[in-house]
């Protein structure tokens, strides 16, 4: 243990992050108790997963969305108006019960996410993982969004629209859009929501873990495991 904070303390005398990166590129493979870029490696997939873990399964529960003001659904701009105007001519409940319903598609969907962002964090290198760890503090996050959104969104959309169809939210929302359209004056609408909720799905769950990312990197108290100490002790230095 003594070696491990003695070449931190080396990487402390550095005078720029771009030197402390040159020592990490020329840590041997766990040798002599040194971090090894292994370590940094493992370090960093363990931080990753536990966002997954612990956010990422917060979302798929019953109001995982609804009612987590951070990610909640609300209606495409396009659509506020309909909202409003549902409520001032008193159908409040059959808003929310539109809003619910999409909320609810969303919680369904993330229910895939974690199987493919568990094959991304075992794909990481270790060069991928120094770029994180030398980042900002959605380094990792962006690493996942960039790794899998593509097969987040293929997916997300077939199980939101099928949860669309199971739970009624086509019919209630056909219902909310006719009432809307039969509205004296108004503008006509007729949106397909099975998109804007899907990238609004994926847009809350890189937020949760985000949230996660960045209470493991600033809070010592969130860093659960030796390894994390010890890999994070480098984040820290730069």
């Amino acid at each position: 243990m003594r070696k491990v904070f003695a070449s931190l303390a080396i990487v402390c005398t550095l005078s720029s992050c771009a030197e402390m990166q040159q020592v990490i590129d020329q840590l041997p493979q766990g040798t002599n108790g040194v971090l090894s870029q292994a370590e940094i490696g493992n370090g960093l997939k363990e931080a990753l997963n536990n966002g997954i873990t612990k956010q990422v399964s917060k979302l798929t529960a019953t109001d995982g969305f609804f009612k987590n003001q951070a990610v909640k659904i609300l209606l495409p701009e396009e659509l506020q108006k309909v909202d409003t105007k549902l409520r001032q001519i008193g159908l409040s409940s059959l808003a929310d019960d539109g809003l619910k319903m999409i909320n609810r598609a969303a919680e369904d969907a993330v229910k895939e996410a974690t199987p493919i962002f568990v094959d991304a964090v075992k794909q990481m290198t270790f060069t991928d993982a120094k770029n994180i760890l030398m980042g900002a503090d959605n380094s990792a996050t962006s690493y996942l969004q960039n790794t899998t959104s593509s097969a987040l969104y293929t997916k997300f959309n077939p199980v939101i629209k099928n949860s669309f169809a199971k739970v009624g939210a086509d019919k209630i929302w056909n219902q909310i859009i006719t009432k809307y359209n039969s509205i004296p004056l108004v503008k006509k609408v007729n949106p397909d929501l099975t998109d804007y909720t899907t990238n609004k799905a994926m847009e809350g769950v890189f937020k949760m873990i985000a949230v996660e990312e960045k209470d493991i990197r600033n809070n010592l108290s969130s860093r659960t495991s030796d390894l994390l100490k010890k890999v994070f002790a480098l984040q820290d230095l730069k």
